[in-house]
């Protein structure tokens, strides 16, 4: 008897719901899992869960590792994420520079390309990256991951102040030249899905604030972004936190913003640039106006203390480079949310993970696009390099 082509299709969804199931037991318990442990874990027969191996080998997403330790009968050979073959290109793209980098399946970084260039010549330069990328790794990149200062839906860049970029179709572009899925991926929220990748409990609402030229922020809900319906979650930077003799004069034309008292540039001086390294910032820290970095702080906490009020979030995280104003700015952060308000509880502010990598948000992202997995916080912090190199 033939089957229906609903039955068809439902057998074929099954199929890959499992298949996903156990490449995710993989990636969690990578050089330990076995097709026992995936058959347990699912509930599937051991005839099933062995089919489901077979293929994700066939496909090079798993491999067989070394044989487990006995437990009185036949050892079971373990599975380990293939990092032999398929790549994710991360390009991470910034006003005058970008960085590109290719991540293997087990999340280590193999190959980083860094290039600078004008703003009349960037399109050009962005576009050779990416098509010398795709001729040297021809047949091997599953994803890229396009990491951008600006507000996008994971196609298009809808605005990007920094990039002088509105309604810019990317994904689309850099897919005609790679020939893989191509997601978009706000900066920040890149920089909060990072966070959220190597934290072995993320349960519950965390608050991420990215602190550099710039100000913006994102909620991450269970380890996964959380989004708003027009794509405009986190944009806080041009809110409104001070009024009267205390506003200062913003960019984007107002008064009174975060970003306008708390943005690196706001604490350091108009010298602040985003593309500075790390001994050009803490000369401007060393020298540094304190009272204005104090200000800073405090209007940060008015923001963090409503916030936290609303969303009850398990801590707030601080990113960018804010972790070079050292602890007396955490401190005095920390403090000036710690005011008593009826019905609230303190919320533990803490720097961003300095041992996370650069490429971890964008490349976590884009894995989950396409294979619907996670990285463990073991293997991402085990394979990746500083976020500082």
């Amino acid at each position: 008897m033939l089957k229906s082509d609903d039955a068809l299709d439902t057998q074929a969804s099954l199929r890959r719901a499992n298949l996903r199931r156990a490449l995710q037991l993989v990636f969690r318990d990578p050089g330990r899992q076995t097709r026992a442990g995936i058959a347990r874990a699912t509930g599937l027969t051991a005839a099933t869960a062995s089919s489901l191996v077979a293929e994700l080998i066939e496909n090079r997403l798993v491999a067989e590792g070394e044989q487990a330790a006995s437990t009185g009968g036949k050892r079971a050979t373990t599975l380990t994420v293939d990092a032999a073959h398929h790549l994710i290109l991360v390009l991470v793209i910034r006003p005058t520079s970008a960085r590109l980098s290719l991540v293997a399946l087990d999340g280590s970084e193999v190959a980083v390309n860094r290039l600078t260039y004008a703003l009349g010549d960037r399109d050009r330069a962005l576009d050779d990256a990416v098509a010398d990328a795709a001729t040297t790794y021809a047949g091997r990149l599953l994803a890229a991951g396009v990491q951008v200062p600006g507000t996008t839906d994971g196609r298009s860049v809808l605005e990007s102040v920094q990039l002088k970029w509105q309604d810019v179709p990317l994904a689309e572009r850099f897919e005609r030249i790679l020939q893989v899925p191509v997601l978009l991926i706000n900066d920040v929220d890149a920089e909060a899905i990072a966070e959220a990748a190597v934290d072995e409990d993320p349960a519950g609402y965390r608050l991420f604030i990215h602190i550099g030229g710039g100000l913006g922020a994102a909620v991450t809900l269970d380890g996964e972004l959380a989004p708003g319906p027009r794509d405009r979650a986190g944009e806080i930077g041009h809110v409104q936190v001070l009024f009267g003799d205390a506003a200062q004069d913003c960019r984007c034309g107002g008064r009174g913003c975060l970003e306008a008292a708390a943005s690196m540039g706001a604490m350091l001086g108009d010298e602040f640039s985003d593309a500075m390294d790390v001994d050009e910032i803490r000369t401007l820290v060393a020298h540094a106006d304190q009272e204005r970095i104090d200000d800073g702080a405090r209007a940060l906490a008015r923001v963090i203390k409503l916030i936290g009020a609303l969303l009850d979030p398990k801590e707030a995280i601080i990113g960018g480079t804010a972790w070079l104003l050292g602890s007396r700015f955490l401190d005095r952060v920390q403090a000036e949310t710690d005011y008593p308000a009826r019905g609230t509880v303190r919320v533990p502010i803490r720097y961003a993970d300095a041992r996370v990598a650069t490429c971890t948000g964008a490349a976590q992202a884009a894995l989950t696009a396409v294979l619907g997995v996670r990285w463990s916080p073991e293997q991402l912090l085990r394979a990746q390099p500083s976020a500082s190199s």
